[in-house]
């Protein structure tokens, strides 16, 4: 049996006064009673070994013989020597304990910034998860996607390009995803314009770190993604609320904040609002725009399902009617899976060269692979093909959603059928019912982002974004049932 890791021992010493085979013995039964071989795990063979300590092999096997007599080791034949399962009964009941017991961990003895108080949200145990908009991967044909890890593979090798590369990302997606947005959003882009990042919240972080310095004011939505502000925040910037209404925000209340304060971005997800879902209408977006020129600040557009637009033809970014005012950041986890981790930066060459260069601090070259397989994809036309295919399941899925809520929860929530994206926003007719479901929905096995995390003003109101994509009709109408229990309850 191959073994993955080579075993280290220290504390071995030829001069010692002690036989070495001693030696062993004694150092195994220390990782043993500490918890650093665990019952079951495997040991080196006596030949590996006697090479790692620079003994004679016949020391390793006198070792291990007196260990397996004495109860601590198991010979499992060609397979080896394992720890045993059961431990000599001469050790105390606290080494015992240590020994199946998993390592503790240490405490650190040093100051740390310490993240902030809401956790993670980790995907735990058999919970159902009402995600916020994500997409079904069961959907993506899995034998696609490897023919196309296998053809980024070959080419990678080809052209020698498994070094440590360009911070930019991968040559050829860089070049794809610019002939995509050209022909699809509008963007007179090359290759040099484009930085390609680990999904759209580490765009969102990377700009945030080449553009914000300490104290820079930055303004958002009063409604917005939670995961922006914070990636914001611990860049330095100081956070300013705006309004918004039903034609997204309010650029009334933009012009106030910029005469009030000295503002050095705004950040902004125009096509489909998160979490409202509401489209920028194109006066505003043009009035943005102007502000934008008035006073000197970016614009961060966020266009994270720009896809999914299913009743008209979607408005095409602001970055392409201002290039030069605007950092589009956009990703390709909702047409193909999120697991891949695959977003990007557009922007003028000059600022792509300072994103690189922040990039090169954490991430030196990305992951060519996984980049070159996506590329392949859009080449090859099978994204394209895919993103039709989705497109229809998702537009049946929207409407289907859409009758569950009101056949389960008409009389708890209202709700207007987004016109795109993957998502409902749900207001609640009581906020008494938003308390309670909140409350009770993890006695019923039920997550969802906590309506208060979407909030950057006291004064903004309350829902819960629901994403109707990743779930079939049967399921979503199930875990819908289960939130009326839970508010009802």
């Amino acid at each position: 049996m191959l073994r993955p890791w080579k075993l280290v021992l220290s504390g071995v010493q030829v001069s010692s006064t002690m036989p070495l085979y001693l030696q062993i013995v004694h150092g195994l039964i220390q990782e043993i009673e500490r918890g650093r071989l665990q019952p079951g795990t495997y040991l080196p063979s006596s030949r590996a070994m006697a090479t790692s300590l620079g003994v004679n092999r016949k020391t390793v096997v006198l070792a291990y013989e007196d260990l397996v007599a004495q109860g601590w080791l198991v010979a499992a034949g060609t397979r080896g020597t394992v720890v045993a399962d059961s431990l000599p009964e001469t050790q105390s009941k606290r080494a015992k304990a240590a020994a199946i017991a998993e390592p503790k961990d240490s405490v650190p003895e040093y100051a740390f910034n310490l993240p902030p108080a809401r956790p993670l949200a980790l995907p735990t145990g058999d919970w159902i998860k009402l995600d916020e908009g994500s997409p079904d991967s069961r959907l993506f044909p899995a034998e696609v996607l490897s023919r196309a890890y296998r053809s980024g593979i070959q080419r990678a090798f080809r052209d020698n390009r498994l070094l440590y590369g360009n911070p930019r990302g991968s040559p050829l997606l860089r070049e794809q995803v610019a002939t995509m947005l050209k022909s699809e959003r509008g963007l007179a882009v090359t290759a040099d314009n484009i930085c390609i990042t680990r999904g759209s919240q580490s765009g969102i972080y990377i700009i945030a770190r080449t553009l914000i310095s300490p104290g820079d004011t930055v303004l958002v939505e009063s409604l917005t993604y939670e995961a922006a502000v914070a990636a914001l925040s611990a860049c330095g910037a100081r956070i300013v609320s705006v309004k918004l209404d039903q034609d997204g925000v309010d650029v009334a209340d933009v012009e106030r904040q910029c005469r009030a304060h000295s503002v050095k971005a705004i950040f902004l997800t125009p096509h489909h609002q998160f979490p409202t879902t509401v489209a920028l209408r194109p006066q505003r977006r043009l009035r943005l725009l102007e502000l934008s020129r008035q006073f000197g600040f970016a614009i961060i557009e966020d266009d994270y399902d720009h896809e999914f637009h299913f009743e008209s033809q979607p408005l095409l970014p602001m970055a392409s009617y201002a290039p030069s005012r605007v950092v589009y950041v956009g990703s390709l986890s909702k047409l193909l899976l999120p697991a891949l981790r695959i977003g990007f930066i557009v922007a003028p060459q000059q600022f792509i060269d300072a994103v690189a260069h922040t990039v090169s601090l954490i991430d030196s070259m990305g992951n060519t692979l996984t980049e070159n397989a996506a590329a392949d994809l859009i080449e090859s036309g099978e994204l394209r093909r895919h993103a039709r295919k989705v497109f229809q399941v998702y537009a049946a899925r929207r409407k289907a959603f859409a009758k569950s809520l009101t056949d389960v929860l008409g009389d708890l929530v209202n709700f207007r059928m987004p016109d795109g994206g993957l998502a409902f926003w749900l207001t609640f007719k009581r906020v008494a019912d938003l308390d309670r479901m909140e409350a009770r929905l993890p006695d019923f096995g039920v997550r969802v982002a906590d309506s208060r995390s979407f909030a950057t003003s006291k004064s903004a109101p309350r829902g819960l974004r629901i994403g109707f994509a990743s779930l079939r009709e049967e399921e979503a109408r199930v875990a819908l049932t289960t939130l009326a229990r839970a508010a009802r309850a």
